[in-house]
This record gives structure tokens, C-alpha cells and sequence, in this order.
């Protein structure tokens, strides 16, 4: 049965004329209920991450100005949110969740996050909407508890995953592959171990035709014991931050390969959402709501 991590926490005001989506995050369950893609029993509601987690990826400067709420505007700005507790706390339930979700998904074979994927996070710095980085934070802690030995990321959202990259430059035991806008957010990249970046306006066809090469090629090479799948729906002509091409069904088509190719391998695989800035509601939410369908489709037949 195919879990999600979702918590009414994951909801949060931004202030008056912020126009980051933020209530995507209680659209996408509320579109998967109604329609019947999931159960409410496939919910469940993750805990606070504790402090020690957090130290595993980031550093004691950086949480002590988090939890002291003392960033300076510089880096909040760079965050690109007002630093609040309630936005702090927020991110802890958040990175829990995907801890929560890849021992999930080393039972059921996958688990999703509604949210997460907050991959522009450094060691020592939020950028990019992102404050922690649930996909680092997972992996050192699966590392350090030895569950798993090797892991691959494998970073869809539109945007290069420059924290993961960073985080993980000299980490042997996490593969970083990022496939992005080259010409898109950040202007300075960081070196994944494997990029690559996508001509404005790519669409369905070559970008499709790059992952399906891609990705069995890497999971033969890397022999990986977990995915994190970074399934941002920013790669759709829509978006307003997203410069490439493709269509809502070529976006469901690369999430339903992802997901057959970990089945195919036998890979367990967990899922945060990422990016999605469409100015329609609809679209975003159909979008980000393909996921989880194309998972369904896969591992719930």
C-alpha cells in the first residue's frame, strides 16, 4: 500500500502579495480523496524532527540563527520567505516526513511526500524557498543508522539541486543526479555527479528521450539500495518559473517511467513534491496530483 506523508502543518501563510502556492500543499490531498486515487488510511502524519537529525546535515551556526530566528535579512531574503517559527517548525515535520517515507517505502517499495524536496538548502544556508534539506537529512540519517548503503537522488524538478550537490560533493555513498533548465535558477551551479542541463523550451519528446537513456544506464552503474525522487512539476510550459516545455501528459509520462524503472530493478523509491509556480491552480494541482496517480498505477495494481 502505497503511504504518504501529509500534516495539516504543512500548510502556512505567507504574507499579503507572496505569491508562492503554498496552499498547493492542502489542494493535492484534498484532489487525491475526491477522486479516489487514495485512501485516507494511506495518510499518515509525520513528527517534529528532532534537533539531533538536523545536526546530521546542517550546521550548529545555521540551526542556532534557525531556532533563534536571527538570519539576517540577506539570508532571508535568499530563502525568499519571512523566517518565522511557525515557517522553522513547518520544515522539521516536512524533512520528517521523508525520513518517514523512505523507511516506507523500503517496506511498500514507495512512499510519498506532499511536500519537500527543498533541495536548494546548503549545510550552512537556506536559498530558493528551501530552509532544511529533506533529502540530505534522510540520506545521512539512513547512512548513519546503516539501513542502506547507497543512494541514488535523482533530481527532476526544474531547477538544479545545487544543495544536494554541494551537501554530497565528497559522499561516495550518495549519487547526485540533477536534470534541470541549464539556463534557469541558480545562475551559479553547483557539480552533481551527474548534470544535465536542458535547453529553454525543451519539450516532452527529447526530454523523454534523455531520461529514458539516463536513468536505467545510472541504476546499473550506481547499484543503488533506495531512490529520492525529486518530482518537480516546474518542467511544465505553464510554469512561470520553469523555461522548459513539457506537457501535463509528458510530465505524468516521466513520473510513471521513474517509477518503473525503481519497480523494474526492484528499488525502493520515496517522493517529494518540489517546484510547481503555474499561475493556474488547476494545472499545478493536476500536475503534482499525476505523481501520485502514476505511483498508484505502478505499485497498487
Amino acid at each position: 500500500m502505497i503511504r504518504i506523508a501529509y500534516s495539516p502543518v504543512y500548510k502556512y501563510q505567507l504574507p499579503e502579495g507572496h505569491r508562492f502556492p503554498m496552499e498547493k500543499y492542502e489542494l493535492i490531498p484534498e484532489q487525491l480523496l475526491h477522486e479516489g486515487t487514495v485512501h485516507p488510511d494511506q495518510f499518515f502524519h509525520p513528527l517534529k524532527l528532532p534537533e539531533e537529525l538536523i545536526l546530521l546535515t546542517h550546521t550548529e551556526a545555521y540551526w542556532h540563527k534557525l531556532k533563534t530566528l536571527n538570519l539576517t535579512r540577506r539570508e532571508q531574503r535568499d530563502i525568499g520567505f519571512p523566517v518565522t517559527e511557525k515557517l522553522v517548525d513547518r520544515g522539521r515535520y516536512i524533512a520528517q516526513g521523508t525520513i518517514d517515507c523512505a523507511l516506507h517505502a523500503l517496506e511498500y517499495g514507495v512512499a510519498l511526500n506532499i511536500a519537500g524536496g527543498t533541495h536548494h538548502a546548503y549545510a550552512h544556508r537556506g536559498e530558493g524557498f528551501c530552509v532544511y534539506n529533506d533529502f540530505a537529512i534522510a540520506s545521512n540519517y539512513l547512512l548513519k543508522e546503516n539501513i542502506v548503503g547507497k543512494i541514488l537522488i535523482v533530481d527532476l524538478d526544474v531547477h538544479q539541486g545545487n544543495g544536494n550537490a554541494h551537501i554530497f560533493s565528497e559522499n561516495s555513498n550518495v549519487y547526485t543526479f540533477s536534470m534541470h533548465g541549464e539556463r534557469n535558477y541558480p545562475l551559479r551551479k553547483e557539480k552533481s555527479d551527474l548534470d544535465i542541463g536542458l535547453p529553454d523550451h525543451t519539450g516532452d519528446e527529447a526530454y523523454l528521450d534523455i531520461l529514458f537513456e539516463t536513468l536505467p544506464k545510472l541504476i546499473r552503474e550506481t547499484a543503488p539500495d533506495l531512490i529520492f525522487y525529486l518530482s518537480g512539476v516546474d518542467v511544465l510550459k505553464a510554469d512561470k518559473l520553469g523555461r522548459l516545455a513539457l506537457s501535463i501528459e509528458g510530465c505524468k509520462a516521466r513520473d510513471r517511467f521513474v517509477f518503473e524503472t525503481a519497480q523494474k530493478w526492484g528499488i525502493p523509491i520515496a517522493v517529494s513534491m518540489g517546484g510547481g509556480y503555474s499561475d493556474q491552480m488547476k494545472t499545478l494541482i493536476e500536475a503534482h496530483a499525476n505523481t501520485f496517480r502514476a505511483a498508484h498505477e505502478v505499485f497498487d495494481y
